[in-house]
């Protein structure tokens, strides 16, 4: 089998992540997730409003 020719930029930039990664991980404590997207509680969510009215239901029915 032939050796794989290695890339130096890819070796460079994986370096590089790797090092911002542990830096990240000093300076905060934990891994920080920047592709996440945090819903604000101030928008309405219908699925969300309903599913807490249903608890408030009493479950005697006459």
């Amino acid at each position: 089998m032939k050796q794989k020719k290695k890339n130096s930029v890819l070796e460079q930039v994986k370096a590089s992540r790797k090092q911002s990664r542990e830096e990240e991980l000093k300076t905060h404590g934990k891994a920080i997730n920047y592709s996440k997207i945090i819903e604000s509680k101030k928008v309405y969510n219908r699925k969300k409003n309903k599913a807490d009215a249903d608890e408030a239901l009493p479950f005697l029915f006459f």
